[in-house]
C-alpha cells in the first residue's frame, strides 16, 4: 500500500514505473516493514523482475547492497558528510537546525530526519526551490538513472567551492521528490545506511528467485566477480557461468581471522607446518595486468593506479601477459618501512613522483596467471607460482617462511616488530583463496603499541544499530591547564556500557549540536592504539592510529589523564614515525 503524502499536497500521482526512484523507495519500505526473510525475498525479487533496463537493475542492486557505486567503478565515494546533507535539508525543506536536531534525537537516523522534514514542509517552498533549477526534467518523476548521475556529480565536485556545489546538487534532487519516503531512502543510500534488514545474502537469494537461477550459481558468481550488480545482469541473461576472475576486474579480498597471542594463533591450525609472513602496514592492493594495461585496486575495489605510477610502470614491464597479484603497498626507504601517514600524503597530492614517498609492493599471493585462475589451488602451489615471477623493485615478494613450533612464531613476531612491521599473518599451506571471506585459514597477530588515559570532550550519536545512543567519543590529553584532542573511538564498549554512557553524557552536555554534543571533561577512558602519527586535524598535533577503548576508568579523575608530553615520548619511541 502506498504511503500517504503530505495532507497539504495539492497533487495526486499515478503509480510510478519501476524505473523511478519512488518505486525503489516504496520497495525498500515494504522490505523494511517485514521481519520475514521469505517475504523480503518475495518483495525484492518481484521488484527486480520488473526492472526493464539492465542499468536500472544494476543500480537498484548496488543501492540495496549498501553501496553507491558498483565495484571497480571509476568513482567510489561521493564524499558528502552529515553536515553537508544537514544544510541541504535545511534549505530544501525550510527547517531550522533546532527542527532537524529534534527529528534526529527522535529517530537517530538521517534518512528518517529527511522523511519527517519532507512531511512537515510546505509544498509551495519546494516548488519555489524547484523552479530555481533550470531543467526541462524538473517536473518529471526522478528516475534511478538520474539519481546515479547526480551521485557522480557529487563525486566529481572537488576543490574550491565543492561543498556549495554538493549542496546545490542535493537540493536539486530533494526538490524533485514527490513523497516523504523517497527522501528517507535517498539519504540512506547516500550515507550507505539502508537499515531495512537486507544483507547481501538476501540480495543474492532475491536475484536467484527473480530470474529462476539457483542460489549456488548466484553466490559462486558473486564470490569470484566481487560485483553483485554485474551478477544481477548475468542472472537475468542466463549467463552466470561467465562470471570469473580475470585481470582488470577486481575481486573481493580474502580476509584473516585474529589471534590474541602466539599460543592462541598456534591453536587455530589443525596441522603444521604453516606459512608465517610479516604483516605490513600499508594499503592492501590487487595488482592487475593484461597485456600492457595495468590497474591497481584497493580494499574497497577502487582503481588507485594513478596514485602509484612507479608500480604501474614496473608491472607493465613484466613478461607475463595476464596477472593478478594480492599484496601490500608500503612506504619504504633504505630497506626499512616508513610511516603509513606518508602514504596518505601521497594519496592527497595531485602530482606524484618517486621522490614524494618511495614505495614497495610486497606481493604475497597470486590469483591469476596467463589465462589460468589460481584461487582454488592450494596456497603452497600459489606461492610456488608467485616465486617464479621475475619481479623487480619496487615490486617484490613478501617475507615468508614455514614454521612448525610456537617458538618460531614468537621469534618471527619479534623480528617483524623490530623491523618496523605490524606483526604476522600465518596461513594454511593447503588453503584455497576465498574472496570476501574471513576464516581460520589466515590468522593475523599484532600487538597494540601502548595505552593512554584520556578524557571525553565531545560525543556523537551512532548510526545503524547504534542509532539513538551516543557511541562515538572524541577524547583529549592534558597540556598544562589545557586539553588537546588526540583522537576519536567508537569500539570497545558493551551495549550496556554505551547505554550508561549515553545517559551520563547527556547529563554533562555543555553544548547540544543535535547529533553531536560538547561535554564537560569528566569521563576518563583507557584507549589502546597501534601507532601515533602527526596530524593537522587535531589541536594536539597528533592522532592515534586505530584507537579502541579498553575500559572506562571510573577510578580516575580528569586530573589524572596522560599528558601531551607522554604522547610525544611514545611517538619518538616508535620505530617507524612521521
Amino acid at each position: 500500500m502506498r504511503p500517504e503524502t503530505n495532507e497539504d499536497e495539492e497533487e495526486r500521482y499515478e503509480v510510478s514505473s519501476s524505473s523511478t526512484f519512488e518505486a525503489f523507495a516504496l520497495t525498500c519500505e515494504a522490505i523494511s516493514s517485514t521481519r520475514s526473510k521469505l517475504k523480503k525475498i518475495e518483495v525484492l525479487s518481484n521488484y527486480l523482475r520488473q526492472l526493464q533496463s539492465e542499468q536500472d537493475l544494476q543500480t537498484a542492486v548496488t543501492f540495496l547492497s549498501g553501496k553507491i557505486f558498483p565495484a571497480g567503478a571509476d568513482e567510489c565515494e561521493v564524499n558528502v558528510g552529515y553536515s553537508t546533507i544537514w544544510r541541504a535539508l535545511e534549505e530544501t525543506f525550510g527547517k531550522s537546525q533546532d527542527d532537524l536536531s529534534s527529528y534526529y534525537l527522535r529517530h537517530g537516523d538521517l534518512g528518517s530526519v529527511a522523511e519527517e522534514a519532507f512531511k512537515t514542509s510546505s509544498p509551495q517552498q519546494r516548488r519555489i526551490l524547484l523552479s530555481s533549477f533550470d531543467s526541462s526534467d524538473s517536473e518529471k518523476q526522478l528516475t534511478l538513472s538520474e539519481v546515479v548521475s547526480s551521485f557522480h556529480e557529487l563525486a566529481r565536485a572537488k576543490g574550491k567551492g565543492a561543498i556549495e556545489r554538493k549542496i546545490l546538487i542535493l537540493e536539486a534532487l530533494l526538490a524533485r521528490l514527490r513523497i516523504p519516503v523517497e527522501a528517507k531512502y535517498l539519504i540512506r543510500v547516500l550515507t550507505s545506511e539502508m537499515r531495512i534488514g537486507l544483507v547481501e545474502g538476501l540480495v543474492e537469494e532475491s536475484i536467484a528467485k527473480a530470474f529462476g537461477r539457483t542460489l549456488e550459481e548466484v553466490r559462486s558468481a558473486n564470490l569470484v566477480s566481487g560485483n553483485i550488480a554485474l551478477v544481477s545482469t548475468l542472472a537475468k541473461r542466463g549467463e552466470l557461468h561467465l562470471a570469473k576472475i580475470e585481470p582488470l576486474k577486481p575481486t573481493n579480498f580474502m580476509l584473516a581471522d585474529s589471534a590474541q597471542d602466539p599460543q592462541d594463533l598456534f591453536q587455530k591450525f589443525d596441522s603444521m607446518p604453516v606459512f608465517s609472513e610479516f604483516k605490513y602496514d600499508g594499503i592492501r592492493a590487487q595488482l592487475h595486468k593484461r597485456s600492457d594495461i595495468v590497474k591497481i585496486f584497493s580494499r574497497n575495489l577502487e582503481e588507485v593506479g594513478k596514485f602509484f605510477p612507479e608500480l604501474v610502470s614496473s608491472a607493465s614491464k613484466l613478461e607475463q601477459e595476464d596477472l593478478i597479484l594480492d599484496g601490500e603497498i608500503v612506504p619504504f626507504r633504505d630497506g626499512k618501512p616508513l610511516s603509513f601517514q606518508l602514504l596518505q600524503r601521497r594519496l592527497r597530492k595531485k602530482a606524484r613522483s618517486i621522490e614524494d614517498v618511495p614505495l614497495m609492493y610486497f606481493a604475497f599471493d597470486l590469483l591469476f596467471r596467463n589465462s589460468v585462475s589460481f584461487i582454488e589451488r592450494p596456497l603452497s602451489e600459489r606461492v610456488m607460482a608467485l616465486e617464479s615471477l621475475k619481479l623487480e623493485q619496487p615490486l617484490t615478494l613478501s617475507s615468508r617462511r614455514l614454521v612448525n613450533r610456537i617458538e618460531e612464531i614468537s621469534e618471527m613476531f619479534s623480528e617483524s616488530k623490530s623491523q618496523g612491521y605490524e606483526g604476522l599473518v600465518v596461513k594454511d599451506p593447503n588453503s584455497s583463496y576465498t574472496p570476501g571471506r574471513r576464516g581460520r585459514s589466515w590468522v593475523k597477530l599484532k600487538k597494540e603499541l601502548d595505552t593512554l588515559d584520556v578524557v571525553i570532550v565531545a560525543a556523537e550519536y551512532g548510526h545503524g544499530k547504534r542509532a539513538g545512543v551516543i557511541s562515538d567519543y572524541t577524547f583529549a590529553v592534558r597540556e598544562g591547564s589545557d586539553l588537546k584532542v588526540i583522537g576519536k573511538a567508537y569500539s570497545g564498549l558493551t551495549d550496556l556500557e554505551i547505554k550508561e554512557m549515553t545517559d551520563l553524557l547527556k547529563s554533562i552536555t555543555e553544548i547540544d549540536q543535535g547529533y553531536r554534543r560538547i561535554v564537560k571533561p569528566k569521563i576518563v577512558l583507557e584507549v589502546a592504539f597501534d601507532a601515533i602519527q602527526k596530524s593537522e586535524r587535531h589541536d594536539s598535533g597528533f592522532a592515534l592510529r586505530f584507537p579502541r577503548i579498553k575500559r572506562i576508568r571510573w577510578d580516575k579523575s580528569p586530573n589524572e589523564i596522560d599528558t601531551l608530553d607522554k604522547v610525544r615520548q611514545i611517538y619518538e619511541s616508535q620505530r617507524v614515525r612521521a
